[in-house]
């Protein structure tokens, strides 16, 4: 079942466009990938999606109904790449907060599958980019919202933390959550997404799952490296 319909969505900043007729869709119970190098709009993309930025075009629905900006935050959450919350605070504390907030739950495989046992005494504030990432994913995964938004999960996480990172998200896709994934490594999205959206120069240049894009781009062998490049 279709999720989440994204319309020609558009975002312009002065005369440079950094989204130009976005168009994809999000089935339930997916990981889809949202691929592009840096600068390539998929920071943008989420924004808009989550009502952050307004777009300059285009519109998003749920389940085949317009969703309006102001009704978005019952149904997406998103979680950026660069924030560093409360940073007087410990990550436990951080944690225990935020579920409570949310009125849902920190499960005990997301704090094992992420190793913050070790760190959920120490203040955000002090921790390293990866152990805050860490930490930060499972702050998302607290969130009760059917689709979650996450941009560039895996930065800052060594090969080992990744693994063990996609697992757990692969994991929540199997309980019936949907994913968003912003990521610019094609390893990581081709380890852990059901299906692609390929986004270079603020366009989609196609979306589908690998065997569909191969087709598109001719390349009935080739990696998901190798179709991004040939589309792109």
């Amino acid at each position: 079942m279709t999720l989440l319909t994204v319309c020609g969505l558009s975002k312009r900043f002065g005369t440079e466009w950094a989204l130009r007729d976005a168009a994809f869709d999000v089935r339930a119970g997916e990981i889809l990938g949202l691929i592009g190098p840096n600068g390539s709009g998929k920071t943008t993309l989420l924004e808009c999606l989550a009502a952050l930025l307004p777009p300059d075009g285009g519109e998003v629905r749920w389940e085949g109904v317009l969703l309006r900006p102001r009704d978005r935050a019952r149904r997406l959450f998103y979680l950026p790449e660069g924030i560093a919350p409360w940073p007087a605070q410990t990550v436990g504390e951080a944690l225990a907060f935020f579920a409570r907030l949310q009125g849902g739950g920190l499960r005990r495989e997301a704090t094992e599958s992420l190793d913050l046992d070790e760190i959920l005494g120490r203040p955000l504030g002090t921790l390293s980019k990866g152990q805050r990432r860490r930490a930060l994913l499972a702050l998302g995964l607290a969130a009760p919202h059917p689709l979650l938004l996450l941009d560039e999960p895996f930065d800052g996480l060594d090969l080992r933390q990744t693994r063990q990172a996609a697992a757990l998200l692969r994991a929540e896709a199997a309980r019936g959550r949907t994913l968003l994934l912003s990521i610019h490594q094609l390893v990581d999205a081709a380890r852990v997404c059901d299906r692609f959206a390929l986004l270079s120069g603020g366009r989609v240049l196609g979306a589908g799952d690998l065997a569909t894009l191969r087709a598109t781009a001719g390349l009935p062998e080739g990696d998901l490296e190798e179709v991004f490049l040939a589309l792109a």
